[in-house]
């Protein structure tokens, strides 16, 4: 089982594909650490062996490359720093709004969640309201 930078790579999968299942790397990064580590890219990683791993881990991390927890942790601190400020995108992440510009009358349904319909249900009327009819003769 390969495991690189806490993560379990695919055993099916290609190397460069596999790779990309590491947050923070996507294919472009994912074949040059390939091509570093002189790696055949259509390897398959339960053929990799654990200096080629180990090898891969080592470019990773001499790259300084953010991967997994350090970067989420930087762009957790990145919105929360816009909301600290007081700015304009941080007050969008904030209300959980698109802070790009995009439209909100309609569309956005990704950050707004399900349509709340306001006002278009109308309660029925209490049957106690109801007159009171004659008793048939």
């Amino acid at each position: 089982m390969a495991r690189i930078s806490g993560v379990d790579l695919p055993k099916e999968k290609r190397v460069d594909i596999a790779l990309s299942y590491i947050y923070g790397v996507g294919r472009p990064l994912a074949s040059k650490l390939v091509a570093e580590a002189q790696i055949d890219p259509s390897t398959r990683v339960k053929n990799l062996t654990e200096a080629e791993i180990n090898k891969i881990s080592t470019l990773i991390t001499q790259d300084a490359v953010k991967v997994e927890g350090d970067l989420r942790r930087e762009i957790q601190q990145n919105v929360r720093r816009l909301i600290d400020i007081g700015a304009y995108r941080g007050f969008r992440h904030r209300r959980n709004l698109p802070c790009r510009g995009q439209r909100t009358k309609t569309n956005a349904r990704t950050r707004r969640g399900r349509r709340k319909t306001v006002g278009a249900i109308r309660a029925e009327k209490p049957a106690a309201a109801k007159p009171a009819s004659a008793p048939a003769a």
